[in-house]
């Protein structure tokens, strides 16, 4: 029964809500591809679901050829969410949604989906601020995080931008530098720096 509020709920809310804004659906995936990207929602069931409680989690993915480019890796026209370059729980980009969505038999359903909806559209709203591979790039440079460093390095590099590259290796330095696996890493950005002739200086 709580199965089946899930899949009303997809089926008359969510595919419409996602259609009207340009998305396909595909199993529990929906996907928009514009010129360079592909953004994507994944709704991935709780693996400890039972037929009391129903959860889901939303996963939102943004999927670009030029990084996989980057990557050396082959170009998909139909990423899965994990294959996605900018990768994040709903969570992350909209504070006011919950860490997981749960269908219990108290639940109110039009709270539920007012909550899933409007966490949808503030998400498609970040979606829209992020237009190319170099704005994933600058998503992840300004945490610093070191995911995607490697592919970071090799786009601002490419493309000249040695002052931002310079600025996410000394971020990323400050950050990380007294941790043990600093080492692989540095090695790793060096051989980056070394292919454009840039000088790699932490300080």
């Amino acid at each position: 029964m709580l199965q089946q509020r899930f899949n009303d709920m997809m089926k008359q809310d969510v595919k419409p809500f996602l259609a009207k804004h340009g998305f396909a659906k595909k199993s529990l995936n929906f996907s928009k591809i514009s010129e360079s990207l592909i953004y994507m929602f994944n709704f991935q069931k709780s693996s400890g679901n039972s037929a009391d409680n129903v959860m889901f989690y939303v996963n939102c993915g943004i999927y670009s050829a030029e990084l996989a480019q980057i990557q050396s890796k082959e170009i998909l026209t139909a990423p899965q969410e994990a294959e996605c370059h900018f990768r994040a729980r709903m969570r992350e980009i909209v504070e006011s949604a919950p860490d997981r969505f749960a269908i219990t038999a108290d639940t109110n359903m039009n709270d539920l989906r007012n909550t899933l909806l409007s966490g949808l559209e503030e998400v498609i709203h970040f979606y829209d601020t992020m237009t190319s591979a170099r704005s994933i790039v600058d998503y992840y440079t300004s945490g610093p995080f070191l995911h995607l460093g490697e592919e970071s390095f090799q786009l601002l590099l490419q493309s000249n931008d040695v002052g931002a590259a310079k600025h996410y290796l000394k971020a990323l330095h400050e950050k990380h530098g007294t941790e043990q696996r600093w080492t692989i890493f540095e090695n790793k950005y060096k051989a980056i720096f070394d292919k454009y002739e840039v000088e790699f200086n932490t300080l």
